[in-house]
């Protein structure tokens, strides 16, 4: 417990400052209706020492009663243990190709051959683990696109619809200009300087409504930082009907535009041919955007005043009986016969 206004205290001894300091006030009997007997009834009042106990009763309740007056003046408070505050943190779109080609196998994980999209997943789940504190939303495109996710909190339900998202899910081409669209769509709303798009595709935009120039323009003018990612393996010799020859399976990878969507925006383009490669490129978005690793706290309080305020205003009422019961009796006391 805490006293907001401790300070206060340098009151409690005022009642008696100002018992020295100042003066009884004259009684004056002008007026007054004189009792021959008065002094008499007032000496046998005050005399015994039932008197007396009445007397450091009454003062004793006086004395608690402004002690509790000025102890809910310096404001008591309960201050709870800290608690940490959402992390208003960056607002981060991901937006993932599961075009036809992301089937392609050029990829190794674990040893393996694996296809681009499940090497993408992977080092994808890696980055939205570390994005404590940020809002993470997931647009998935081919076709067209569409919102998997909101921005939201909830690290673990968008890592999941990530892994059940399928190749060729919603067709087989790609779509880049409409999933930027969408991104910005759920994005603009967003607090300023907080809008990031990661964009990741291994082909060429050849589906969609809106061009990917123009829609960097549009998240250029809404302050939204787009991050390109394009996936694919180099050049290999792999055997053909036709023999041994070096084959470009990242040739349809339409590396100019999302160098120029990255620059239109303030972003920077990226290029993956491993899953070392994409590993270490959401590690630099990491550098680029850091999570803010400063949680705000706060330690709530719950005013307490009212319990000595309340108890004051009980032992005033008490007080004020007490003091009023001798006149009450004498009010309610049948008077007596006098006899001739």
């Amino acid at each position: 417990m805490e006293f907001l206004w401790p300070l206060v205290f340098l009151l409690l001894p005022l009642p008696l400052l100002v018992r020295w300091l100042v003066k009884p006030a004259e009684v004056s009997t002008t007026g007054a209706l004189k009792v021959p007997f008065y002094k008499r009834l007032t000496s046998a009042a005050r005399a015994g020492s039932r008197g007396r106990t009445t007397h450091w009763f009454r003062l004793l309740v006086a004395s608690a009663i402004w002690l509790l007056l000025v102890t809910a003046l310096a404001r008591p408070v309960y201050v709870g243990p800290e608690t940490p505050l959402p992390i208003e943190g960056r607002n981060v779109m991901m937006a993932i190709d599961l075009s036809g080609s992301m089937g392609g196998e050029d990829f190794a994980l674990d040893g393996l051959p694996t296809t681009r999209l499940a090497v993408v997943k992977d080092a994808a789940q890696d980055f939205i683990a570390r994005r404590k504190g940020d809002r993470i939303g997931l647009v998935l495109f081919s076709d067209r696109a569409y919102l998997q996710a909101p921005l939201t909190f909830d690290r673990k339900v968008v890592g999941q619809l990530l892994n059940e998202a399928q190749v060729g899910l919603t067709g087989q081409k790609t779509a880049i200009g409409d999933a930027i669209a969408v991104a910005v769509k759920r994005l603009k709303d967003r607090p300023a300087d907080s809008r990031v798009l990661v964009l990741l595709t291994d082909g060429a935009s050849n589906a969609g409504t809106m061009d990917p120039l123009q829609a960097a323009k549009l998240a250029k003018d809404l302050g939204i930082r787009i991050y390109t990612i394009g996936v694919g393996a180099g050049p290999q010799a792999i055997d053909t009907g036709f023999g041994r020859q070096i084959v470009d399976l990242s040739r349809d990878l339409d590396e100019v535009t999302l160098k120029k969507i990255a620059d239109e925006t303030g972003g920077r383009y990226f290029r993956a041919r491993d899953v070392a490669g994409l590993s270490r490129i959401y590690s630099e978005i990491d550098r680029l955007e850091p999570v803010k690793d400063k949680p705000k706290t706060i330690r709530p309080t719950i005013a307490l005043f009212y319990w000595p305020l309340g108890a004051a205003l009980v032992l005033t009422f008490l007080l004020a009986g007490v003091i009023a019961l001798p006149t009450l009796r004498r009010l309610t006391s049948k008077p007596q016969t006098v006899g001739a």
